[in-house]
């Protein structure tokens, strides 16, 4: 697709804004569609499908803040001339075609597209058929809102495919594919490498711990794994996993404390057999596959650590590589976690909630990021780009 003026992208921008305002009924009649037709057992994929004026409201924002944001494309990154006289710009470039493929999440036909159409991409949105009828009022609003400003409507694309026929699709793309992304979880991302011929960046597991060193604040560890845990379940930046330093004064009362906090909240736990000593009532790890396991869902899994160098080892064993925390009091500890454990973001003394773009000061994301390249964690808007060299010569040749 051809690079576009960025007043062009903008007038766009503006007038999804306000189809997405004026449509807001037909918008909300649509997920109910959705909402009827779906199982409510799965808690957390039941929350990604809601759609109400609170997620209208916040898709609108989205939108504003991209659509704020400075052009990304052609920005020079850094410039050289040789003695020999050539001239070498290094500038951001488009990626070209960009697939995403996600469950749920009608507010990611929004994101991935305004970031992708902002950064002079071309997206394909493949999203699931839980959110079919959402998904579908939305892209005919940024039809809409494309046509409105002289443009194809090829710039955002919703895919109408079976799993049998995205397989296909990913072995033999009837058209160049640059970036694909899955967003979602260990089924969907092995489907995709599966079957990909193009550049694959992950996205979307969580499996997050959190330890708590000897010395760390009580109250304040017992606040951040409370957030942590509850505030979003169905997050991909949601806690699974807590280690607990066997060090820590009153040891085994702050364990049982932490045990009530988190049962009067209705949080599930799952213990391995040091704190099923202190806890005897609860269920104690059976398979070593459940360290790996993104809960989703109102579920903890709580162990013991005898010092930090194990708790590094654990998390950079059975993480998914998306964040991790630790509490304590020590800059020194904090510094040591941070630097050898292998997530992309890691905190001292914070939820992991705020691995988010809105949180980070990113703004709207495509997904976030576990893998290494391109980039790690959330993908913004400058992160939506590649790069590309000019070379400026006069007649010059290698020798």
């Amino acid at each position: 697709m051809k690079l576009l003026p960025i007043d062009i992208k903008n007038k766009v921008l503006d007038a999804m804004m306000r189809i997405i305002d004026r449509d807001r009924t037909k918008i909300l009649e649509e997920n109910k569609k959705d909402l009827e037709a779906f199982n409510k057992e799965d808690r957390a994929l039941y929350d990604r499908l809601v759609v109400d004026d609170n997620k209208i409201d916040d898709m609108i924002n989205a939108i504003k803040k991209v659509r704020h944001q400075e052009d990304p494309v052609n920005q020079e990154i850094s410039s050289i001339t040789l003695d020999s006289g050539l001239e070498i710009t290094n500038k951001t470039a488009p990626f070209g075609t960009i697939l995403i493929i996600y469950e749920s999440r009608p507010d990611v036909t929004i994101e991935a597209a305004v970031l992708a159409f902002k950064a002079n991409n071309k997206i394909l949105l493949k999203g699931g058929k839980e959110a079919i009828h959402s998904n579908l009022i939305l892209e005919k609003c940024w039809h809409e809102a494309l046509e409105e400003n002289n443009l194809s409507r090829d710039w955002i694309k919703l895919l109408h495919l079976k799993r049998e026929e995205t397989q296909e699709f990913l072995r033999n793309p009837t058209e160049k594919l640059d970036l694909i992304v899955p967003r979602g979880g260990e089924r969907l991302i092995k489907f995709v490498k599966d079957n990909a011929t193009c550049a694959v960046l992950i996205s979307g597991r969580g499996n997050n711990f959190l330890y708590v060193a000897e010395d760390a604040d009580w109250d304040k560890a017992v606040k951040v794994i409370v957030n942590a845990k509850t505030d979003k379940i169905s997050g991909c930046n949601a806690l699974d996993k807590v280690l607990i330093n066997k060090s820590i004064p009153n040891y085994e009362a702050k364990v049982k404390e932490l045990q009530q906090v988190l049962k009067q909240l209705d949080v599930a736990l799952v213990v391995d057999q040091a704190i099923g000593n202190i806890l005897p009532n609860e269920e104690v790890i059976q398979e070593e596959s459940i360290w790996y396991e993104e809960f989703l869902a109102m579920k903890l899994l709580i162990a013991e650590s005898s010092d930090l160098d194990q708790a590094i080892s654990v998390i950079n064993t059975f993480s998914g590589g998306h964040s991790a925390a630790i509490l304590t009091e020590s800059q020194q500890q904090a510094a040591t976690f941070m630097e050898q454990v292998d997530s992309a973001a890691v905190y001292h003394n914070a939820s992991t909630r705020f691995t988010d773009g809105g949180q980070m000061g990113v703004g709207a994301e495509l997904a976030i990021s576990t893998d290494k390249l391109h980039h790690r964690g959330p993908l913004g808007l400058k992160q939506l780009v590649t790069n590309k060299y000019y070379v400026f010569g006069d007649g010059h040749i290698c020798v």
